[in-house]
């Protein structure tokens, strides 16, 4: 297929909404929430879902979806095994980026900042909290490391449930939370004609500043 047949079949106007700077709140982490709420609203799954992307020290990057589990005025939070692919390049790297795209309002949030682990502390109550099975995985998980098959896999899981069933499942240093402190936000609307309102907060000497960036 060319790239002109995938521009024919694929082209689409957003005409579902509109962004003026008078519409923004001064605070970032007030129009992100505003935004993400709305989305909430109308999205049927994963509305919590955001593509997080990092860097190696090799300086080669790379993009997954996690879940964002809590965010407030400290940052956004999400969770994972610490030996995974995102939490090596974290700690060599923690600079990072999160985006947020929502098909059903033509919006996307962009987010910018440094990672870093939340307490252990938070991580062992969140593991606590998750159902039993979700913790059992999480223990049997040597996320993303080489695995021989799916049976492998499936029998791991299967012996661990047996071994904890009734029992608490260990927490270790294993598992846990990244916090992601911001210092970018960014807002896009989608416009007819590709003429998007598209506006960003930028922290500059400790006060957040408000810009409208061509689309």
């Amino acid at each position: 297929m060319t790239i002109q047949d995938l521009d024919y079949k694929f082209r689409e106007e957003y005409t579902k909404g509109e962004l003026h700077f008078s519409d923004l709140l001064d605070n970032p982490f007030d129009q992100f929430e505003n935004w993400f709420e709305e989305i909430s609203k109308v999205q049927t799954h994963a509305q919590n879902a955001m593509v997080l992307s990092t860097v190696n020290k090799q300086g080669r990057p790379s993009s997954r979806v996690v879940l964002l589990k809590h965010f407030d005025e400290n940052g956004l939070v999400f969770f994972t095994n610490y030996s995974s692919h995102k939490a090596i390049d974290i700690n060599e790297n923690p600079q990072v980026a999160v985006t947020f795209f929502s098909p059903e309002l033509e919006r996307e949030i962009r987010v910018e900042g440094v990672a870093k682990k939340v307490s252990e502390e938070i991580s062992i109550n969140y593991s606590k909290s998750r159902p039993f099975e979700s913790q059992v995985a999480a223990y049997i998980s040597k996320q993303s490391k080489s695995l021989k098959s799916r049976d492998q896999l499936e029998d791991e899981y299967f012996n661990a449930l047996k071994e904890f069933k009734g029992k608490a499942v260990p927490t270790d240093n294993a598992w846990g939370g990244f916090q992601i402190i911001p210092d970018y936000f960014e807002f896009w609307q989608g416009r007819e004609h590709r003429l998007h309102d598209r506006f960003v907060y930028k922290l500059e000497n400790g006060q957040w500043v408000k810009l409208r960036l061509y689309p």
